[in-house]
């Protein structure tokens, strides 16, 4: 792509200088500026961009991108370009930069609070089925060419850049369906503005992420923002027939704050009379589910599911919603749904031999740990022992409402590091702690605060007798653990098996995962 091209893609700039050349990269690091890149100043929360166009400029840069006026000593044969909005023209860049790959494939959106990640994974599942080929993006991995690869970046949605990079991949791969976890921070923040989204896929809206949005109507009218994007009337050449809809969950409360920001046609799913596609007689067991499924056209089938709980049924009806307006026929939705394995570090069991239950769940949010214990509670004979924490430099409102769940819902809770980040850890606890205070639980009785989440998982094994459960919350599949600055090594799998050989268990094959 050349300057002009770059330029032409970006609203009413204001251009200061004139020169030529091809863009060989779309960045937002200075520090990895080359030869030829176009750079894009953004403000952030810590650093303003502004400040490192010098660098970027003596990096090589030919184009730069900012909010603010061309700096005065601007060299003359470099180009800037002022928009009112770099954060989101980063995203318009990195998409032309791509060839606006989503424009050559179907994609889908996921988004919500909890149950993200599983439904990402089954609507692909489903539509692999169905015969499509298939890309993904989400929390735990990336799916291209068939080839799945771990995503460790600690991000669900990655910044535009690699966004763009990675479904031109897929599009190269003649891919034919992508499917995208998708992040109100991703939607708020710009980062998939460019993606030319057909279907949106909404699981339920409680409140999150607050140190971002600020208040909870902000954040849903950030996921709102996905149903916003899809665009009944546009086309996709690579695509023909591409279907556009809004798929809402009849069950959550969001539903009908949603309808008011779909411009394409809504299709509902869950358990509530009038839902489009509806699961009838329910039947929740500890090794899964079972339910027909009515679809919109009245036709009828069952499903089995080794996913536990009543929110994997929504997560299923989900999945099959979309699978239904892609044409995927019932009896291969049916056969996916029962071969899915489940999504690694959700309701993930440990065995390694001892007598007590150990599960691994990535539930970190008050509604989404509410929701496991209750699961939970009906298959354990002994105490209910939740290990959790809070991230650091994050929402502080769902700490004391996460304290107050566990306090009405566990027999004990260990309390503990998540992602202490910059902040205190132990004041983190204490915040956490206050909720537990307020629902009636006194420390020591009913909690402790254990500073150390390899400790407190110790603590935890260390009180558990057999028939008790140890539910391990808050960090799921992921791979590390972010204390002050540094990103450490960690899997709360790997670290509850080290807890439970320093206690002299170990030789038994942990079983596969049921996905959250």
């Amino acid at each position: 792509m050349n300057i002009a091209e770059a330029l032409a893609a970006l609203p009413a700039p204001e251009v200061t200088g004139a020169a030529d050349g091809e863009i060989t990269a779309i960045t937002y690091n200075s520090t990895e500026v080359q030869p030829g890149a176009c750079f894009l100043a953004i403000r952030g929360k810590r650093r303003d961009g502004h400040a490192y166009i010098g660098d970027a400029l003596r990096a090589g840069a030919l184009l730069v991108v900012g909010s603010d006026p061309a700096p005065a000593d601007f060299p003359a044969d470099r180009v800037y370009a002022r928009v009112a909005d770099s954060r989101r023209e980063l995203a318009t860049l990195a998409a032309a930069f791509a060839g606006r790959p989503s424009e050559r494939m179907a994609v889908i959106g996921v988004t919500g609070t909890d149950g993200k990640t599983t439904v990402t994974n089954l609507v692909d599942a489903i539509l692999e089925a169905g015969g499509f080929r298939t890309g993904l993006m989400s929390t735990v991995d990336f799916k291209i060419a068939g080839e799945r690869s771990q995503n460790n970046t600690r991000f669900t949605t990655l910044e535009a850049p690699e966004v763009q990079e990675r479904l031109a991949r897929m599009a190269d791969a003649r891919t034919q369906c992508a499917v995208l976890e998708t992040t109100s921070s991703g939607l708020a923040l710009h980062r998939v503005w460019a993606v030319a989204y057909d279907v949106a896929v909404v699981t339920n809206i409680t409140s999150e992420h607050l140190e971002l949005h600020g208040t909870q109507e902000a954040y849903w009218r950030a996921k709102a923002m996905l149903c916003e994007a899809i665009d009944p009337d546009a086309v996709k050449p690579g695509f023909p027939g591409v279907p556009k809809a809004c798929v809402l969950n009849a069950d959550d409360r969001s539903f009908t704050y949603l309808l008011d920001f779909c411009r394409a046609p809504v299709v509902s799913y869950g358990l509530s009379e009038g839902a489009d596609v509806r699961a009838e007689r329910v039947e929740l067991r500890a090794d899964g589910s079972r339910f027909d499924v009515r679809l919109p056209n009245r036709t009828r089938f069952t499903v089995e599911t080794s996913l536990v709980a009543g929110y994997n049924v929504s997560n299923c009806l989900a999945a099959i919603a979309t699978g239904y307006l892609f044409g995927v026929a019932p009896e291969r939705m049916a056969a996916a749904l029962a071969a899915f394995p489940g999504v690694p570090g959700r309701m993930e069991r440990i065995e390694m031999g001892q007598p007590f239950s150990v599960v691994v769940d990535y539930a970190h949010t008050a509604d989404s740990l509410e929701k496991v214990l209750n699961v939970l509670r009906p298959l354990t004979t002994g105490r209910l022992i939740a290990v959790f924490g809070s991230a650091g430099d994050r929402d502080r409102v769902k700490r004391p409402a996460m304290g107050a769940v566990a306090a009405r819902l566990a027999d004990f809770a260990v309390i503990t590091d998540e992602d202490p980040r910059t902040e205190d850890a132990m004041s983190i606890l204490r915040e956490i702690a206050g909720g537990a205070d307020a629902a009636g639980a006194r420390e020591g009785e009913k909690y402790r605060c254990v500073v150390d989440r390899r400790k407190g998982i110790g603590a935890a094994f260390a009180m558990a007798h057999a028939g008790d459960t140890v539910l391990l919350a808050g960090k799921g599949h992921e791979q590390s653990i972010i204390i002050g600055e540094a990103k450490l090594p960690w899997d709360d799998r790997r670290v509850a098996r080290d807890e439970l050989r320093a206690l002299g268990y170990g030789g038994a094959a942990e079983t596969g995962a049921n996905d959250a």
